[in-house]
């Protein structure tokens, strides 16, 4: 046969030397640098799509949507604090720093939260005027770096959130760049202007959680006992860290898994570090079920949560609320199309941009730029935030109305079935169409 005519095969790229792999050997071998990025996780992982309701029919009697009413209310911090948190729905509102965030920004999360009736958190940095003036509950982050920590913005706190890892890097500290140091948020860190900011990576007075213990008691002299504490983790341990939380004494336990995205940090701790919730709610409440403090010790969960479906699969799961933190920078208005122009401009396009530590978005929102922030206007951005809230919560009401359910949290792991093998094993609930849980016998 004529060598002309022989057929060839086509070209053929690697599964594992794959395009983004490739350019960023390329890019590490020209900088020397590892790459620095937020946005959360790329790489696909078991999430709640993986999960289905089964809805009632005969066996179970729905709830008609328009006339039987189902609660969507909790009560946080009930196990030891004077004044436990009452929010209207399960969904808040999850700590992102003034630094990383504009001041316009976090103002325009405590407008939406409290119209929507929920709270919104701090986050690394300290507390501004503009976010405590305008949340009707706040939660105050208190973290390693003590960044902006003083005793009497703790006691203007509704509630203190021990941080001791955050999904996007549990062991890691966070990063703050140089550019977003500005004069304000240098002020309030006592940090040199324009100068990189890390944050450490665990409290520098406690090494256990002994010495936990002893911090949450100095927490609650210091509040008079009146605010909850919270202990936030991220999912590595679940089952272990959450225990060790509840006897040191925590009110609330946080737990981020790995698609928690509004953290700035390295990208190969980003991809490869850490648990996705899925797999995290379920030991973490078996803990709490093993000490006899499930619905005590209330459990919020966090790290990808988009939908209502998202919110109602997590309390059936286990847990007493979820936090937003990426779809909530969305609902403000961070990658929308609107700006695609420019998001060219800085080599990246609406939806993909994960350079927020860069400060220059050009939505105004996670950027320290006078110009930039002043194209977000708090007061629409907070009504964009409550109206998503609110859909949340009504999706979420929808799904637990077709199952039966009069409340949010009477929804249960028995509403669930799997799509995936994975997923079945991580949410301990049966593979649709079975009976079989992965890695569970059967007696």
């Amino acid at each position: 046969m004529d060598s002309n005519h022989i057929p060839r095969t086509l070209p053929r790229q690697s599964a594992t030397f794959d395009p983004h792999t490739m350019a960023e050997i390329r890019r590490a071998a020209a900088t020397g640098i590892y790459d620095i990025r937020g946005a959360g996780t790329k790489r696909v992982l078991p999430h709640f799509d993986d999960l289905l309701f089964l809805g009632a029919s005969i066996s179970r009697y729905p709830l008609e949507g328009y006339r039987e009413k189902c609660a969507t209310d909790v009560w946080l911090g009930t196990r030891f604090a004077k004044k436990p948190i009452h929010l209207k729905i399960p969904i808040t509102i999850a700590g992102m720093s003034f630094g990383a965030l504009s001041a316009q920004a976090k103002e325009a999360l405590g407008r939406g939260a409290s119209i929507a009736g929920t709270s919104t958190t701090t986050g690394d940095g300290g507390m501004t005027p503009e976010e405590r003036g305008q949340s009707k509950t706040l939660i105050y982050q208190y973290l390693p770096s003590r960044y902006g920590m003083n005793p009497d913005d703790l006691r203007k706190a509704d509630a203190i959130e021990v941080v001791i890892g955050q999904g996007a890097k549990p062991g890691g500290g966070g990063m703050l760049l140089g550019q977003k140091i500005s004069d304000r948020v240098a002020q309030m860190r006592n940090l040199p202007k324009g100068i990189d900011q890390r944050s450490a990576c665990r409290h520098p007075d406690w090494t256990g959680p002994d010495d936990l213990e002893i911090k949450i008691e100095e927490l609650r002299e210091i509040t008079d006992w009146e605010k909850p504490i919270y202990v936030k983790v991220g999912a590595t341990r679940p089952y272990y860290d959450v225990a060790l939380a509840v006897k040191s004494g925590a009110d609330v336990v946080v737990l981020d898994g790995m698609q928690g995205g509004t953290a700035a940090t390295q990208e190969v701790f980003i991809e490869h570090v850490g648990l996705p919730i899925l797999a995290a709610i379920r030991p973490a409440v078996q803990a709490l079920q093993d000490l006899g403090m499930h619905r005590k010790v209330q459990l919020i969960v966090s790290g990808g949560i988009r939908n209502g479906a998202d919110v109602a699969k997590a309390l059936a799961l286990g847990a007493d609320a979820v936090a937003i933190g990426t779809a909530a920078l969305v609902a403000l208005g961070d990658n929308d199309p609107i700006h695609e122009e420019e998001y060219r401009k800085l080599g990246t396009t609406a939806g993909a941009y994960d350079d927020w530590q860069d400060g220059r978005d050009p939505a105004g929102i996670t950027t320290q730029d006078p110009e930039l922030a002043a194209r977000l206007d708090p007061v629409s951005a907070g009504r964009r935030l409550a109206n998503y809230l609110s859909v949340l919560a009504l999706e979420a009401q929808t799904i637990a109305r077709a199952c039966g359910k009069s409340h949010l949290h009477n929804l249960e792991p028995e509403d669930l079935v799997a799509l995936t093998i994975e997923a079945a094993a991580m949410a301990r609930v049966p593979l649709a169409g079975t009976d079989w849980i992965p890695g569970q016998l059967k007696f």
